[in-house]
């Protein structure tokens, strides 16, 4: 196997985000579902002699050391591989979303470059590698919705119906670091059980983080109440600044602004990368 084109990197939602206290050691404890939607990123991976590593942008331009690029290397450099990849990315999943972009890349590039470079390597060992990428990373590597828990290091699946969403992003971005840093940031929320959420998925709960990105970026507002005017209840997914609902409606959401994503999505039952790796 020389290549493999049209490897897919799917974002995911958060259907809520609770954070339920803070370690001693800064980091913040929470639960959440993650859910797998089609909106997506796609890569093509060339094999290359002589161990070099090459990345070209087919649309947005990303930094040079992304975590595509540092998954490659990472993966590279555990396993003594002296084979290298040339890696084209067609970005359509925007950053400073809470969307899971660029991990959701990682995990794929991970899946991909294990399965070219034929290293076999099980998916535990790739989830040990995910995680030094990114807390969310170890997600996208299992490949199902699943309810999270911890700082992201629990992760146990989830059965979802099919559903379609909207999502809205905002032009403009937030840096998570500035919000889990907030002083107004809830960070006590009593813990949810599991059985409460599987009662009404698409409504349960809410997201502890979306008031202070609110108060740091109003388009977080003008996007939740694009949404409500279409007779649809906003949330907003991860640290943002993208929001969602589930269509409950035939109404479109209104008085977008044209430089602004929005997409109608649908849930996806697992990964289209699922069983790339063996446990």
């Amino acid at each position: 196997m020389n290549s493999l084109y049209d490897v897919p990197a799917p974002a995911k939602l958060n259907l809520f985000l609770h954070i339920t206290g803070q370690r001693a050691d800064g980091y913040h404890l929470l639960q959440s579902v993650f859910m797998l939607i089609d909106w997506c990123d796609t890569l093509h991976f060339e094999k290359r002699p002589g161990g070099a590593i090459s990345r070209e942008d087919l649309s947005v331009k990303l930094p040079d050391d992304d975590l595509i690029t540092r998954a490659a290397k990472l993966l590279q450099s555990q396993t003594g591989c002296g084979q290298g990849v040339h890696i084209a990315i067609d970005k359509q999943i925007p950053a400073q979303a809470g969307m899971g972009g660029g991990s959701s890349d990682a995990a794929s590039t991970l899946l991909a470059l294990n399965r070219l470079w034929d290293l076999k390597l099980s998916l535990s060992k790739l989830e040990k590698l995910g995680l030094q990428l990114g807390a969310d990373v170890p997600f996208f590597l299992r490949g199902q919705n699943a309810w999270v828990e911890g700082i992201g290091e629990k992760i146990s699946p989830v059965l979802l119906p099919p559903a379609q969403f909207w999502v809205i992003k905002p032009a403009a971005g937030i840096e998570t670091a500035q919000i889990f840093k907030h002083p107004l940031l809830e960070r006590a929320t009593k813990p949810a059980i599991v059985s409460d959420f599987a009662a009404g998925p698409f409504g349960f709960g809410h997201n502890d983080l979306q008031p202070v990105a609110q108060a740091l970026c109003h388009d977080v507002s003008k996007a939740l109440e694009a949404l409500s005017n279409a007779g649809m209840n906003g949330k907003m997914t991860g640290s943002g600044s993208a929001v969602f609902a589930h269509c409950t409606t035939s109404m479109v959401p209104s008085s977008v602004p044209n430089h602004w994503q929005m997409r109608q999505c649908s849930n996806l039952e697992a990964h289209p990368l699922n069983g790339w790796a063996t446990s």
